[in-house]
């Protein structure tokens, strides 16, 4: 009986050890296909981090009211009442509930743009998001 109890108590510890090595593994197998952030950044070429993520080094996010546009940049009037020119380019990517143009920018919009802060205080942009936003959306 002794000999009994004995063996099943082994055959429990060897099966809890089979499935917590089994777990272990597979979470190991499973860190090993996701993509780094570095593996991210270099399929995208030169964006520096994600739209939404201002905290890059390099990168600016822009939110507030178009109130100038000519043919290769906006000014945007930020929620502090200062404005920031912001770069216009081919591979600026314009979105609203459907992809976007450059022709979609009109003067009186709400806007947030995404992209890379010049030396000169401008922002080139990567990202523009036309419509409302929230006022804890981002504060710039």
């Amino acid at each position: 009986m002794k000999s009994l109890k004995i063996s099943i108590l082994a055959i429990v510890l060897v099966i809890l050890l089979v499935a917590a090595s089994g777990f272990f593994v597979g979470m190991k197998y499973q860190q090993t296909k996701r993509p780094s952030r570095g593996d991210f950044q270099g399929r995208m070429g030169t964006r520096q981090g994600f739209p939404g993520t201002p905290n890059q080094q390099g990168s600016q996010a822009v939110r507030g009211e178009i109130i100038n546009k000519d043919e290769g940049s906006i000014t945007v009037k930020l929620t502090d009442n200062s404005s920031k020119i912001v770069l216009i380019s081919e591979t600026t990517e314009i979105n609203k509930a459907t992809k976007g143009s450059a022709e979609d920018l009109q003067t009186g919009q709400q806007v947030m743009v995404f992209g890379q802060k010049n030396e000169d205080g401008s922002v080139s942009a990567l990202n523009i998001q036309l419509g409302e936003f929230g006022e804890g959306f981002i504060r710039k």
